[in-house]
């Protein structure tokens, strides 16, 4: 036992090691700094017409790299989606696409980018501030998705 000037070493070691233990169980890794969502959609070439075309993203990924693509990743300015055919979806997976929700986004500005989409794409709401406080419109892609882009109000 290391027991010395009164056990001062001894609760000293004994204090640090709880502090080290409780530690070990209080740290946590980061779930990273962003979230993509892979949606299933029913026609790969329109899903992607429509966002790159309409919404201004960009193909940042592919696969296959030739023929025609089963998957695709998207990305505008730090927001980036996964889209893939019925075809390549995992064993077990739902048939056919299908959200039972919204994909919120948060740009910059809500009323330039509606400015910039307006007559691009059609509106399903807004832009109109809420009850719930937020300064928001939204759209539906091809496959019934809502996009909703929205701001504190």
């Amino acid at each position: 036992m290391l027991q010395n000037y009164d056990g001062y070493i001894y609760h000293g070691l004994y204090f640090l090691s709880v502090f080290i233990l409780q530690g070990i169980n209080a740290v946590r890794t980061s779930f990273g700094d962003r979230i993509v969502p892979s949606l299933m959609v029913s026609d790969l070439d329109v899903t992607l017409d429509f966002y790159v075309e309409k919404l201004g993203f960009e193909v940042t990924g592919r696969y296959p790299e030739m023929g025609d693509p089963l998957w695709a990743e998207i990305e505008r300015d730090a927001v980036a989606l996964q889209v893939f055919s019925a075809d390549f979806a995992p064993e077990g997976f739902p048939s056919r696409p299908g959200l039972t929700g919204t994909l919120y986004f948060y740009p910059d500005d809500v009323l330039r980018l509606a400015a910039e989409l307006r007559g691009r794409v059609l509106f399903e709401w807004g832009p109109e501030v809420m009850d719930y406080g937020q300064r928001e419109f939204a759209l539906r892609d091809p496959d019934g998705y809502y996009l909703a882009f929205a701001e504190p109000a």
